[in-house]
């Protein structure tokens, strides 16, 4: 019997890779799992609209959970969805990785972390050469500026152009410095664009309100961004 994964999923690069690379291993992923955060703002869960866009372009049902009911109704949570893995895209928060362990074992399932470990400049340019194409739409407003906001990684050179400007900054954003949303990968039906909305404030970021409107799904993205249904 085929083995069975929820994968976390705020629509950045780290998350969606590890699920690619999950079902290349041979794991169904019927369900994606955004986490609504109860310690600050998360740019992601702001934009919750185009993440539904993404989940249902990869044809997998989307699901949410409020993080203010804690870990231990997380883990039960999961375990109702009779899965095998939790699939997670950490490369060296190990802070994290001990907490999506310990999410597994209580759920009484296996984590599935298949970045973990791995130069991140390196990983950068993996996941580019495998398709995948992303934007920056958040930033810590100690560490780059937000002109930055909207910057699109789709190739190698996008890259260079990133680390020359901002040799101190980790090219994958791994210590908080940027937050993406993938526009394009193996993993989705079209390729997606960033429409901007807004650039907002909060207490650590610079951040965007946006969305993505695919190439076949423009009409029904846009009407359903500002749809009860999708709000």
């Amino acid at each position: 019997m085929r083995e069975r994964g929820v994968a976390f999923f705020s629509g950045g690069k780290d998350g969606l890779y590890a699920l690619y690379l999950a079902e290349k291993e041979g794991i169904e992923v019927p369900y994606l799992l955004t986490l609504k955060t109860s310690i600050g703002l998360s740019p992601h869960w702001e934009n919750l609209s185009s993440l539904k866009a993404l989940a249902e372009n990869m044809g997998k049902k989307l699901l949410t959970f409020d993080m203010k009911y804690g870990s231990k109704a997380l883990a039960e949570f999961i375990s109702s969805l009779d899965v095998d893995y939790i699939i997670a895209g950490d490369v060296f928060l190990e802070d994290h990785l001990k907490w999506i362990n310990l999410l597994a074992e209580k759920a009484g399932i296996k984590s599935f972390e298949p970045l973990w470990g791995k130069n991140t400049l390196e990983l950068a340019k993996e996941m580019l050469n495998a398709g995948f194409k992303y934007s920056i739409i958040a930033v810590d407003k100690n560490k780059l500026e937000k002109t930055w906001l909207g910057y699109t990684f789709s190739s190698t050179r996008d890259i260079e152009i990133f680390i020359y400007e901002n040799p101190t900054i980790d090219p994958l954003g791994e210590g908080g410095e940027f937050h993406t949303i993938t526009l394009s990968s193996p993993l989705f039906k079209d390729e997606f664009t960033l429409e901007k909305i807004s650039v907002e404030e909060s207490e650590r970021y610079w951040w965007m309100r946006f969305r993505v409107v695919g190439n076949d799904i423009k009409n029904v993205r846009v009407k359903g961004h500002n749809s009860r249904k999708d709000g």
